[in-house]
């Protein structure tokens, strides 16, 4: 299995929960450019800017680097 990168999880879980690029960057006080070149992994992902995402899609950070993720967002992942 592909060891998934951060902004591809954050992907995963945005599209599970069905929230838009721009539902998730304005939650987040974000440009929809900014916060889409982000999630596409052309810019990187501070710190607190990932801690502000995690709680825009209405998860905990520590989700994320769990070992299991990939059963959890399975179906979400096929899509990347």
């Amino acid at each position: 299995m592909e060891i998934l990168k951060l902004h591809q999880k954050i992907r995963a879980v945005r599209n599970a929960k069905h929230f838009s690029q721009t539902e998730v960057a304005k939650r987040i006080n974000m440009s929809i450019t900014t916060y889409n070149m982000k999630e596409m992994g052309y810019r990187p992902i501070r710190s607190e800017e990932f801690e502000q995402i995690a709680l825009a899609l209405e998860e905990k950070p520590e989700i994320f680097y769990a070992e299991n993720f990939h059963l959890k967002w399975n179906t979400e992942l096929s899509t990347l």
